[in-house]
């Protein structure tokens, strides 16, 4: 083959490269398009945070109170309604009405905010029995027997209404003839719910 032919055949796939890369464009350094690639959505991330609209909502289907949930392996307050009758006077009401919440599965719009309850279906609470102090509530478990997450849920939840805690103490007690516990909510039970919360009077 002569010089002159050499010439024209890579040449010609000289070209026939160049048209083949402008075609495909990957690996040959080409941009062939102006327009961003969708990567995807970004992560998604767990606020602990219920959007503004939501918390509305609560609003005008009973009486406002908070309640302790488990998000981020922390313990932080949504906003939910009850309805109690009486409810500065009636203890046990209001108490009932909060475990009831604490045992109620977080809504669609908490879940999707990161929130669960670790406090049993079938937890109940009672009044004082006889020989009790009048501040006490008993519970149908032993209440050291709950897991650390639940209990602290119920101490921390239950110490921030005035009705059930006017001194920061929450009296807990079982079905059990074991006498009733005062359980205190700290900023450690709040930032580590897997701690059993610290106790006051009887050890």
């Amino acid at each position: 083959m002569r010089r002159s032919e050499r010439r024209g055949h890579r040449t010609a796939a000289a070209l026939a490269g160049a048209a083949l890369c402008a075609v495909l464009g990957a690996g040959c350094g080409i941009r062939t398009t102006s327009v961003p690639v969708d990567a995807g959505a970004a992560p998604s991330r767990v606020p602990c945070a219920m959007p503004a609209e939501d918390a509305a909502a609560q609003a005008g289907r009973g009486i406002p109170v908070q309640v302790y949930l488990v998000c981020a392996a922390q313990l932080v307050t949504v906003d939910r309604t009850v309805r109690v009758q009486g409810a500065e006077s009636d203890r046990l009401a209001v108490a009932t009405e909060l475990l009831d919440e604490l045992r109620r599965q977080p809504t669609a719009g908490e879940r999707q905010a990161g929130f669960s309850t670790d406090v049993p279906g079938t937890l109940r609470v009672f009044g004082p029995r006889f020989g009790d102090a009048k501040d006490v509530l008993r519970l149908n478990e032993q209440p050291e027997d709950l897991p650390a997450e639940a209990l602290a849920q119920v101490v921390c939840t239950f110490a921030d209404s005035e009705a059930l805690t006017p001194d920061d103490t929450v009296m807990l007690g079982g079905p059990g003839d074991y006498p009733a516990r005062g359980y205190l909510c700290t900023a450690e039970t709040k930032a580590s719910p897997t701690a059993v919360p610290s106790t006051v009077g009887v050890p």
